[in-house]
């Protein structure tokens, strides 16, 4: 039978399973609220309905219901103290503010707040943050620095507690070191070579004060990522660049210049050194020769003078006769007509470089014999 079919026995006259007649609307709110008051003072053994409708006033709360909430809130605050570790990570527990220890990856408990609290830090990822600031370099010249700072925490204990703020401290620091740095080196040095060495010096810098601190940072590397001159001031640091390449420029081409003159100016001084050296020994050399035939000379004179000074005479005229172009003949006999072609024998070198078309003239010499005793030479050259 359903529940909207008449004659049905609901005890409340009512076969509508939710308390209330099809017509009706929803159950009023108070209503709901009273029958939940109810019910929970029953629970905590406080007054009951009776029958009738009322309340009979209850002699207390019930001792074992009063346990029983104790004992679940007891259960709950213990649970709050069960942490769990990642492998990554270090806790750094504390008990009422001081340190007690650092618990190592895994699950672990301590007593609950507000006697212990822990604090996780990662110590195996990099972090990383990237600062841009203006500055001025040795020559007093703005550059626009973006750089960019890569760390890691190495010292939980260290990071939990030396320093109220770690990550602000590396910021200062790192910003002041590379003012620093900046400001030793010269603009040129900044936009081109030098970056490597700046973040070399700075990342040096930045650690030794954050070790100073006892921070607990370690940093993996610093990078310049942008170094550029503002753009106000750029027209002007260009020429200033130029100029400064020009004067590079012009040094390196007189540098070649003097490489190229020098060795040759060297070398042609050594030549002459070297010729004047060879001719001095060679006049030495003919001078002492000379003397030395003199004074080998000079004890056969004494001997015999006069055969001495007539071989010399010979000697003499042989020599000067030999690169002269008259031929002297000593005829003896009858009076023979000769002819030698004089031209031919000493020009012989002359006519060898000429052209071939050129006719070469054989000029006779006539040796005319007048006695037996001596001759005449006559010769046209």
């Amino acid at each position: 039978m359903a529940w909207n079919e008449p004659g049905g026995n609901n005890s409340s006259g009512n076969r509508n399973p939710w308390g209330q007649r099809p017509n009706q609307g929803p159950p009023d709110l108070d209503e709901v609220l009273r029958n939940f008051r109810k019910k929970l003072s029953a629970a905590f053994g406080g007054g009951s309905s009776n029958k009738s409708g009322g309340s009979t006033a209850s002699s207390g709360p019930s001792g074992a219901g009063v346990g029983l909430i104790v004992a679940v809130l007891a259960v709950l605050w213990f649970a709050t103290g069960v942490y769990q570790v990642d492998e990554a990570e270090r806790a750094v527990v504390t008990r009422f503010g001081e340190y007690v220890r650092t618990a190592q990856p895994g699950v672990g408990w301590h007593l609950p707040w507000p006697i212990e609290a822990r604090q996780l830090v990662n110590i195996s990822s990099i972090d990383s943050f990237s600062d841009q600031t203006r500055m001025l370099t040795s020559d007093e010249n703005l550059v626009d620095i973006d750089m960019e700072v890569q760390f890691r925490r190495t010292d939980p204990v260290a990071y939990a507690f030396n320093v109220r703020d770690p990550d602000a401290t590396l910021r200062e620091v790192s910003e002041s070191a590379i003012r620093e740095a900046i400001g030793r080196s010269r603009l040129d040095s900044v936009l081109e070579s030098g970056r490597q060495e700046i973040a070399a010096n700075t990342k040096e810098l930045v650690q030794k004060t954050l070790d100073s601190y006892k921070v607990g940072l370690e940093i993996t590397s610093i990078n310049l990522k942008d170094v550029k001159v503002p753009e106000q001031v750029a027209p002007s640091q260009q020429d200033a660049i130029k100029a400064r390449e020009d004067k590079v420029r012009y040094s390196l081409e007189a540098q070649a210049y003097a490489n190229d003159i020098l060795p040759k100016a060297q070398g042609s001084a050594g030549r002459l050194i070297q010729d004047a050296e060879a001719y001095k020994a060679q006049k030495v050399a003919n001078a002492t020769g000379e003397s030395e035939r003199f004074m080998k000379l000079l004890p056969e004179y004494q001997r015999s003078p006069q055969v001495t000074r007539e071989r010399l005479y010979l000697e003499t005229v042989e020599s000067v006769y030999a690169s002269s172009k008259k031929v002297l003949i000593d005829t003896k006999g009858n009076g023979n007509m000769i002819y030698l072609p004089l031209d031919k024998l000493v020009d012989q070198s002359r006519s060898d470089s000429a052209s071939g078309s050129a006719t070469t003239v054989t000029r006779p010499i006539v040796v005319e014999s007048s006695s037996a005793q001596d001759g005449r030479v006559r010769g046209i050259r």
